[in-house]
């Protein structure tokens, strides 16, 4: 009996390095690039939709192939201070239903993203009103 793919979820690209803490979400996000910060905006605003680069560039603004050089550019400080990890999903094109590398962000990263840019009494030390 085959089963069928669609009700199957691809699997992630080394799903262990998603991060899933929002204290460290946030300290990526402030320690990370202009670039970085405007990609991590972009996947928060559409929470659990795996994409492909180009559409998310597209949605972004920006020119095809910059994920890319902004992902390499953010590598040292993944590997350096966050063990590896990242503060999104990933898809490889084989698994991926589009055939290309496909990123997104969990409805809790987004959230933690979401919450980090606008400057959560939270995230900023100061205590609610």
């Amino acid at each position: 009996m085959r089963v069928a793919s669609q009700t199957v979820p691809a699997p992630e690209h080394v799903a262990k390095n998603a991060m899933a803490e929002p204290e460290e979400i946030a300290r990526f996000y402030d320690r990370c690039s202009d670039l970085m910060r405007e990609l991590l905006d972009g996947l928060a605003e559409l929470p659990d939709r795996p994409r492909p680069f180009p559409q998310i560039e597209d949605a972004i603004g920006w020119p095809h192939r910059r994920i890319a050089s902004v992902l390499g550019g953010v590598c040292r400080l993944r590997v350096m201070e966050f063990e590896g990890r990242r503060p999104y999903h990933f898809r490889e094109p084989r698994s991926a239903e589009s055939r290309r590398w496909e990123m997104w962000m969990d409805r809790n990263q987004a959230r933690a993203v979401t919450e980090e840019r606008r400057g959560s009494p939270a995230s900023s030390g100061c205590p609610a009103s």
